[in-house]
């Protein structure tokens, strides 16, 4: 009798710290953009790997996001939650580089009362907390060889037991995993295991580095201005000419990141109507193919969304449309076109 309580106050206290982390994880949410919109860029190279994320976000499959750290495979995972069923339910995202060696596996699958030393209370985890939703697993290439064998039995059974316990957990969660590193080469050097990599590539997209879509850059270097102007309380209306040819010769070793960091300082240096970089942009040196000295970013913008609506008959709803091309909400696309005076030739 005494030890049927126990375990009634045991699922009691479990089913308590499920929806603590539910809450918390969705009140995080919140704060997150929805869908595939506040991803920005109309290149073919960002438009493959957004179709074959909405293809793939339909399903409860494995996902492994591959590409460059900068790249974005953290707002693609969060999209790819957005779009699916589970999109109600937590997406508990877990750093596997960040966490310390010896306390990733507490943090994965929790620990009882007294598993180690400083364990002064149970504690449910991440893969409890995200039961009926996602995992984002970022930087997998990082997971503990010796850990590797336990994850690989959750992916196949749903099932694990705490630290310090005996009792099997089962959960229902979709695993979302990205790295950075060639999981493959870890592979062949005994650094992963082959098992859980194929466990984990059911769906991999690899999202190009910035470098190899240069089209994307001017939209981004607006995007990013209007943002953090906009948090900022400040008006910036142009960038120069000059600074824009330097955006786009430049190689971007950081990729996206580094360009919103770059953008996100020289708001802030910022005074007047037009983008200050200043000595902030003395990396920006590596050579490259000379863009038009021209080059204005409105009219730039201008140009590539009359493109879309040609391409698109001008129609602006519907997975055809030219708001679908451009990833942008219809609304937010007619407001653009409003400002910027663009209407359909008679």
């Amino acid at each position: 009798m005494e030890e049927n309580l126990r375990d009634r106050l045991e699922e009691v206290e479990t089913l308590k710290r499920r929806l603590e982390g539910e809450v918390y994880f969705l009140r995080k949410d919140l704060t997150r953009e929805q869908g595939f919109e506040q991803i920005i860029g109309g290149s073919a190279a960002l438009k493959k790997v957004l179709a074959a994320a909405r293809q793939v976000a339909q399903t409860d499959s494995t996902v492994l996001l591959l590409g460059e750290t900068g790249t974005g495979k953290g707002l693609l995972a969060h999209a790819i939650h957005r779009m699916n069923s589970r999109r109600d339910r937590p997406l508990v995202t877990v750093n596997c580089a960040a966490l310390p060696a010896n306390l990733i596996e507490s943090e994965l699958f929790g620990r009882e009362k007294g598993a180690f030393t400083g364990a002064h209370a149970r504690q449910a985890g991440r893969f409890e907390i995200a039961h009926h939703g996602t995992i984002f697993l970022d930087e997998i290439g990082e997971m503990p060889l010796e850990l590797q064998a336990k994850l690989l039995r959750v992916l196949q059974d749903g099932e694990f037991e705490r630290l310090g316990s005996s009792k099997t957990i089962t959960v229902d969660v979709r695993v979302i995993a990205a790295t950075s590193r060639d999981l493959r080469n870890a592979v062949r050097n005994g650094r992963f295991r082959e098992d859980l990599f194929y466990r984990l590539n059911v769906f991999p997209i690899t999202i190009p580095p910035l470098r190899e879509r240069t089209e994307d850059i001017l939209l981004l270097a607006q995007y990013f201005v209007e943002k953090f102007a906009h948090k900022m309380g400040k008006h910036i209306e142009t960038i120069p000419k000059n600074l824009l040819s330097r955006l786009l010769q430049y190689d971007w070793p950081g990729n996206v990141r580094e360009l919103e960091h770059l953008i996100e300082r020289g708001v802030i240096l910022s005074s007047g109507p037009q983008l200050t970089i200043g000595d902030l942009a003395a990396p920006l040196t590596e050579s490259g193919p000379v863009p038009d000295p021209t080059l204005d970013l409105a009219s730039v913008e201008r140009h590539h969304i009359i493109q879309v609506l040609r391409r698109s008959n001008w129609k602006i709803e519907g997975p055809d449309g030219a708001a679908s091309m451009l990833n942008l909400h219809p609304s937010t696309l007619r407001f653009r076109l409003k400002k910027m005076d663009i209407r359909r030739p008679i």
